[in-house]
């Protein structure tokens, strides 16, 4: 579980920029969008492959 600790004279803006980027950096709003509905495994393969083809194409590319 994430938590960030507010510093003394921290405004709550500030705190919850820390929160909202490391919640982004964790993947946690990702992994929960992705686990909301049942994913078959014929097309959490397909999802994999698809983003190895991605990752290898831009290193590739470069």
């Amino acid at each position: 579980m994430t938590e960030v600790v507010v510093h003394d004279n921290e405004s709550f803006e500030a705190a919850l920029r820390r929160f909202t980027r490391k919640v982004q950096q964790y993947g946690i709003l990702s992994e929960a969008k992705r686990r909301e509905h049942f994913e078959k495994p014929s097309v959490r393969r397909k999802r994999k492959a698809a983003a190895k083809a991605r990752r290898s194409s831009r290193s590739r590319s470069r």
